[in-house]
């Protein structure tokens, strides 16, 4: 039986690049994080909501928030549909019923916003067809207006200018390198605990969610000491260890493969072939001969005879 992926947990880290992204204004608000409104599953993703009314918000996302902020995330796996957007427009009217007393939120105080890390056609097609207004006040941030009783933001995260929106950017299974080297680049900038805190939630899904890519960094020798010296404060451990089971098991499919060999031509064969496996992938020969005593129980002048 094959072994299943872990499975990326987006939401919390999407809790923490909303955190990070507002770092400029979190004082004057608050974070809740899925919001019950009665039972589950009627669980809202996030509310933000302004500790003091009419304060601004510096982050082009938070410049259409009002007192009560809701925010519906989907990550890359979840679908963002017309049902999607109605359902969270429900929510926003069971949240503005729940109020302690009758009309104590008002209606005109509440702002929606939809996360996701790209653009979904049929959606924006729907809003064209039914006679909504889109328009484009910042980049990957589109406001809808129409047939609808509370503002709505869509963000496309994808879409957001890299250099003001690296936490959200980063919630995405198609980083580039470059957005890589940016998240690393905003994280080796922050000197609050509760900052770094926040910033290692966001790389761990970052990372899970682009580990073939960043294997090929951390195959770059240049790059691989600048990676682990900008991560290790906050990830460390989580990287080393994964470097080691890159290790492991390219040293485990080199040992396997020339043991096939060696079965088929020969022991000396095997081990040839073992050493040229292990340094195709881009194993040192120290390595290699460590390996190779061990695996075949030979002197170090053997080995050295192999390499």
């Amino acid at each position: 039986m094959k072994n299943k992926k872990p499975q990326i947990q987006w939401h919390p880290a999407f809790t923490a690049a909303m955190n990070l992204e507002m770092i400029e204004n979190r004082d004057g608000l608050r974070f809740e994080r899925e919001y019950n409104l009665n039972v589950k599953p009627l669980e809202i993703d996030m509310i933000i909501t302004k500790k003091w009314p009419g304060m601004p918000v510096e982050n082009e996302i938070g410049r259409i928030f009002r007192g009560h902020n809701i925010l519906e995330y989907k990550d890359p796996q979840d679908s963002l549909n017309i049902d999607v957007f109605f359902k969270t427009e429900g929510y926003a009217c069971l949240y503005k019923s729940y109020g302690k007393t009758a009309d104590a939120i008002k209606a005109d105080d509440i702002t929606i916003s939809l996360i996701r890390d790209i653009r979904l056609a049929g959606l924006f097609g729907y809003f064209k067809k039914h006679g909504y207004q889109i328009t484009v006040p910042f980049g990957g941030i589109y406001y809808i207006t129409g047939k609808i009783p509370f503002p709505v933001q869509i963000v496309v995260s994808s879409e957001l200018k890299p250099e003001r929106h690296v936490w959200l950017r980063s919630l995405s299974g198609k980083l580039k390198k470059q957005d890589l080297e940016n998240l690393m680049g905003c994280v080796r900038r922050l000197d609050r605990k509760m900052d770094r805190e926040l910033a290692e939630a966001v790389l761990e899904v970052a990372i899970r969610a682009n580990i073939e890519k960043l294997k090929k960094v951390i195959g770059d020798e240049r790059m691989s000491d600048e990676l682990l010296e900008i991560i290790r404060p906050f990830i460390e451990p989580k990287i080393l260890l994964m470097k080691q089971e890159m290790l492991d098991q390219g040293l485990k499919q080199g040992i396997e493969r020339g043991i096939e060999q060696g079965l088929k031509q020969g022991i000396g064969q095997g081990i040839k072939g073992a050493v040229d496996i292990l340094r195709d992938m881009g194993h040192e020969n120290e390595e290699i001969k460590k390996v190779i005593m061990k695996r075949y129980e030979l002197t170090e002048k053997d080995a050295d005879a192999y390499l």
